[in-house]
C-alpha cells in the first residue's frame, strides 16, 4: 500500500508541475504556444500513466487480500460429532456435485448419466446449463471489473415475466388552511416502468487438445473472455442503447437522462458550463453524485478553473477514493461520446437511478459436433439483460451544440 501512497504523492507533484507550466506559458489570448503545448501534453500523459499504475497496483492488492483469506472454517464441533446436513452441504446449483458435474460436462464429449441427472437442477428450456452459483459470482464481480457502469447502477435480479416499477410522477403540495376551512386536495401521480429481458451472448471456441489438459483452466477462461465480451457490449447500451432489442441506455433522446446544459461550443467545454451542469442537478441527486465522461473529455476539463482560479479537476491522495470534479467522483468509459457536434459528452447524477435487471442465472451450452470437423469445441455464453433510468431527472448531462446546416454539409 505504500507503493500506492508514493506513486499519488508523485502524480499529484506531477499535476501541480503542470498546472504551474500551463499557467506559466499561457499567452494573453489564454492560448499556448505550438512547443509548449507538446510539452503540456507529455506532462499530463505522465500524471495519466500514473493513475492508471496506480489503479493496476489497487487491482492486485484487492487480488491479492482475497486469495490471503483463509480456504476452510476451523472445526468447532466435539470430535466424533455428526454434523447436520445444512452445516456441511450445500444444495441445488451452489452443491459440489452441480459444480462437478457442470464442468465435467464442458470437458468431455459425452457425459456419464449420472453427470445429467445431478444437471437437471440447472437445464435452461433451450438445452444449455445454468451455471454452478459461485461461477455465476466470479462472472458477475469480472462483468463488473469490465463495466464501469455495474458499479453504479442498481442491479436486480428478476426470475421471469416484466417487472413492474411504479415511480412517483408528480408530487401532492400542502397549502394553508383558514380555521375550520377545507383541506385542499393534493393527491400524488404514480406511474410505472416496465422492465423486461433482452438475450445477449457470445460463442467461444476451444481446440480438443487444450480442453482435455487439465492444466487448462476451463474456468477461468470462459469467465474473462465471458467478463470482456459481455460485458463490453452491456455498457455500450447502458449508455447509448435504444431500447429496440437492447436496454434503454442514459443517453437516449426518451426516457434518457435529461440535458442540463448545452454547450456554446461543437467542441469545446468552459468551466462555467461544467458548474452549470453541476448545479442543474437537484441538490438531493448530488449527495451521491458521479462525473461520467471518456478519457478526451476528461483531458479537456483539467485545463479548466473556477473563477477562484482553482482546478476543477482534482487527483485522489488517498488509496481507493477515485479524482474528482467539483468534490464529486469521476469515473471514465470508452462509450461515452468525444465532444462534438449534439452529442451529450458528460453525465453527471445519481446513477443507482438507472435499474438493471439480471433474468434468472447466465446459461453454458456446449456446441460438441459444430466445430468437430476443425478439432474444436464451442461454448456458447447466454444472459437476458434489461435496464432503464428509472428517473430521469436523477441524471443530467451536457450536451454540445448542434452543428448548423446549409446549402452545403455541415
Amino acid at each position: 500500500m505504500s507503493k500506492i501512497l508514493e506513486l499519488r504523492e508523485k502524480r499529484a507533484k506531477a499535476w501541480d508541475a503542470a498546472k504551474q507550466f500551463l499557467d506559466a506559458k499561457r499567452g494573453a489570448d489564454g492560448m499556448l504556444s505550438e512547443e509548449d503545448t507538446a510539452t503540456y501534453d507529455k506532462m499530463e500523459q505522465d500524471v495519466m500513466n500514473l493513475g492508471k499504475e496506480i489503479e493496476r497496483l489497487e487491482r492486485q492488492a484487492a487480488i491479492d487480500a482475497e486469495l490471503s483469506k483463509a480456504t476452510s472454517t476451523p472445526l468447532t464441533g466435539k470430535p466424533g460429532a455428526k454434523m447436520g446436513k445444512d452445516e456441511t452441504e450445500k444444495t441445488g446449483r451452489a452443491s459440489d456435485e452441480y459444480k462437478g458435474s457442470f464442468w465435467n460436462a464442458m470437458r468431455v464429449k459425452a457425459p456419464m448419466p449420472s453427470v445429467l441427472n445431478a444437471l437437471q437442477e440447472g437445464t435452461d428450456s433451450e438445452g444449455g446449463y445454468l451455471v454452478p452459483d459461485e461461477f455465476e459470482r466470479t462472472l458477475v464481480e469480472a462483468l463488473e471489473e469490465e463495466n464501469v457502469f455495474r458499479t453504479l447502477a442498481h442491479v436486480i435480479k428478476t426470475s421471469s415475466g416484466d417487472r413492474k416499477i411504479p415511480v412517483v410522477a408528480s408530487k401532492g403540495t400542502a397549502s394553508w388552511v383558514d380555521e375550520e376551512g377545507a383541506y385542499t386536495e393534493s393527491d400524488d401521480a404514480f406511474s410505472q416502468v416496465s422492465i423486461g429481458a433482452y438475450k445477449l451472448g457470445t460463442m467461444i471456441k476451444v481446440s480438443e487438445e487444450l480442453l482435455a489438459d487439465s492444466v487448462f483452466d476451463l474456468e477461468a477462461y470462459i469467465s474473462k473472455e465471458f467478463a470482456r465480451r459481455i460485458g463490453a457490449r452491456e455498457e455500450e447500451s447502458f449508455f447509448n442503447g435504444d431500447g429496440k432489442g437492447k436496454p434503454l441506455g442514459i443517453l437516449a433522446a426518451k426516457d434518457g437522462a435529461e440535458v442540463g446544459v448545452t454547450a456554446a461550443s461543437a467542441t469545446a467545454i468552459t468551466a462555467d458550463e461544467v458548474i452549470d451542469l453541476f448545479y442543474s442537478l437537484k441538490a438531493p441527486y448530488r449527495k451521491n453524485a458521479v462525473w461520467v465522461l471518456n478519457d478526451a473529455t476528461v483531458k479537456q476539463i483539467r485545463k479548466l478553473k473556477d473563477s477562484t482560479g482553482q482546478y476543477l479537476w482534482q487527483p485522489s491522495l488517498v488509496a481507493g477514493t477515485p479524482d474528482t470534479i467539483l468534490g464529486r467522483p469521476v469515473k471514465t468509459s470508452a462509450f461515452m461520446p468525444t465532444a462534438a457536434a449534439g452529442a451529450k459528452t458528460i453525465a453527471f447524477g445519481d446513477f443507482k437511478y438507472y435499474w438493471i435487471a439480471d433474468r434468472q442465472g447466465r446459461t453454458f451450452k456446449k456446441l460438441s459436433e459444430l466445430y468437430a470437423a476443425n478439432g474444436q469445441v464451442g461454448f456458447m455464453g447466454t444472459q437476458r439483460v434489461d435496464g432503464k433510468l428509472i428517473l430521469p431527472e436523477a441524471i443530467k448531462v451536457l450536451q454540445m451544440k448542434a452543428g448548423t446546416s446549409s446549402g452545403s454539409a455541415s
